[in-house]
């Protein structure tokens, strides 16, 4: 039955994905479709890995927690050290390329107007570039303290 329900939704993916790229193809512009089409390719490429691991038996890459922890001496709370430390640095400096990219093309317009301005602008990107190091301060702390 899952393996059933995995084909069909295979199959519906397939059909959405071919029908969104003709439409495409014949020049209808339409962003409801390029939107239907992004959604469905990535549910379909879940489809696949979902289809892959049921046909391998579920666990084709799986490893238990014990002999991970054997093998390589380290334990849960220490993998979610480090997804901590990842994440903390990661999303900072995501926060860090908006800031950058909002203020920097302000600060470009703005000087453009009025040179006499730009060191002012240019504290405002550094306030900006501030949000990374304070992710990265934060990433040093979870991992060393």
């Amino acid at each position: 039955m899952q393996i059933l329900s995995i084909l069909l939704a295979a199959a519906i993916s397939a059909g959405t994905i071919i029908y969104g790229y003709k439409s495409m193809k014949k020049g209808k512009k339409g962003s409801i479709k390029k939107a239907i089409l992004t959604t469905v390719s990535a549910f379909s490429l879940v489809m696949l890995g979902a289809i892959i691991s049921t046909i391998t038996g579920g666990n084709a890459f799986a490893e238990t927690v014990t002999e991970v922890a054997a093998s390589t001496g380290i334990s849960m709370g220490e993998g979610f050290k480090y997804l901590a430390a990842a994440l903390s640095t990661g999303l900072a400096t995501i926060g860090t390329g908006l800031a950058v990219g909002s203020v920097g093309s302000s600060a470009v317009g703005a000087v453009s107007e009025d040179a006499s301005i730009l060191g002012k602008t240019l504290i405002f990107v550094g306030m900006a570039e501030g949000i990374a190091i304070y992710g990265m301060i934060i990433s040093i702390l979870i991992l060393f303290v």
